[in-house]
C-alpha cells in the first residue's frame, strides 16, 4: 500500500514517549475501574486447571468457585483460588515493518499499533500480571524479559515507543522474530500477542506446537485505503515499502488488484488465527481503547 509524501510519513514516530504513556494509563485506569478490569480477566485468565489456595470470596470473584465446605466451616464465603490466576504472563510481540509506515490521514499504521501495544501493556500492568515485550525488525530484535509492577512495564512499554522505525532504504520488509527462543523462554499457558501489518506469508515455522503451547492472539491495524481505494481522480502517494513515488489513477484494474490483494492478506491473517475471537483488527480511524473493550467482551461471551 502507498501513503501520501508527507514528513509525519517519511519520519514516524512518537516524540515523547513517557507523556503519551501516561495519558493511556489514565485511560487504562478508567476502564478498569468501571467494567475493563473484570472483563480482562474473563477473557483470558480462565478458570485454571491447577488448583492453589483457598481465599476469602470477594465482590466479583466468580460464584462458580465458592468452597462451600470451607464456607460453612468459617461462616463466610470461601473460594478456590487457582495456578493459572496467580501467574499470569503476557509477551507482547511487536512486528516493526516499513509498511507499518503507512498513513493515509494524520496517523500511520506504527503510531496507531504502539499505542494499542501500550494499552494491552498497561492493562497488564494494572491487573498485576508479568509483562514482557519482543520488537522485532528487519535488522534484529530487543527482548524484554517479563517484569511485573507499574514502574519496570511503564520502563518497558516507554523503551518500546522509543524504537526508532526500521529504515525504509534497507529494502527489507519482513522483521526477524526470535520463535524458538520464545518458545523455550515463555511459560507455558502464557499470553502471547503478535501485532503487526501480517502480509500475506506462509505460518512460521512450529506454529501450530505454538498455539497449543500457549494463548495466542492477533492485534492488527487497518487504513481505511487498504479496505477500500478512495474515490474520485489518480494521485501520487509514497510507499514505504518500495521507498518511492506510486500514481495511482484509480482504474478498474488497479481496483481489482486491490481487492485480490486485500482478500490474500484476510485470508492469510484467518488462517493464523483460526479463532475469531483470538484475533483484532482496528482501524487508524477508530478508538483503539474501545475497540479492546469489544474484543475482551467477545472473548469473554465465547468462553
Amino acid at each position: 500500500m502507498s501513503a501520501p509524501l508527507t514528513p509525519q510519513n517519511l519520519l514516524p514516530g512518537i516524540s515523547n514517549p513517557l507523556a503519551l504513556l501516561r495519558k493511556l494509563e489514565w485511560r487504562v485506569r478508567n476502564a478498569v475501574e468501571s467494567t475493563l478490569g473484570g472483563i480482562y480477566r474473563s477473557a483470558f485468565r480462565g478458570r485454571g486447571m491447577e488448583f492453589d489456595q483457598v481465599v476469602r470470596y470477594e465482590f466479583g470473584d466468580d460464584i462458580r468457585d465458592i468452597d462451600w465446605n470451607v464456607t460453612a466451616r468459617l461462616g463466610e464465603p470461601y473460594r478456590k483460588k487457582f495456578v493459572e490466576e496467580r501467574e499470569v504472563t503476557l509477551i507482547v510481540v511487536f512486528e516493526d515493518t516499513p509498511s507499518l509506515q503507512f498513513g493515509s490521514a494524520g496517523i500511520s499504521k506504527r503510531e496507531a499499533l504502539l499505542e494499542l501495544a501500550g494499552l494491552v501493556m498497561l492493562l497488564g500492568a494494572v491487573n498485576r500480571d508479568r509483562v514482557g515485550t519482543i520488537h522485532a525488525t528487519p535488522r534484529g530484535y530487543t527482548l524484554h524479559e517479563p517484569v511485573r509492577g507499574r514502574g519496570p512495564i511503564m520502563h518497558a512499554a516507554a523503551e518500546l515507543f522509543g524504537q526508532p522505525a526500521p529504515d525504509i532504504t534497507d529494502g527489507a520488509t519482513t522483521a526477524a522474530i526470535p520463535w524458538q527462543l520464545l518458545s523455550r523462554s515463555a511459560p507455558k499457558h502464557s499470553i502471547m500477542i503478535w501485532l503487526g501489518d501480517f502480509a500475506p506469508r506462509p505460518a512460521p515455522e512450529g506454529w501450530p506446537i505454538f498455539q497449543r503451547r500457549y494463548q495466542t492472539m492477533g492485534f492488527r491495524i487497518d487504513d481505511p485505503w487498504e479496505r477500500a481505494l478512495p474515490a474520485g481522480e489518480g494521485f501520487a502517494a509514497y510507499d514505504p515499502v518500495s521507498g518511492r513515488l506510486v500514481n495511482i489513477g484509480g482504474t478498474s484494474a488497479e481496483r481489482a488488484a486491490h481487492a485480490r490483494w486485500r482478500e490474500t492478506r484476510d485470508a492469510n491473517w484467518r488462517a493464523l488465527f483460526p479463532d475469531q475471537f483470538s484475533r483484532l483488527q482496528v482501524g487508524t480511524d477508530e478508538n483503539r481503547l474501545d475497540a479492546l473493550v469489544r474484543f475482551f467482551h467477545r472473548r469473554m461471551s465465547a468462553r
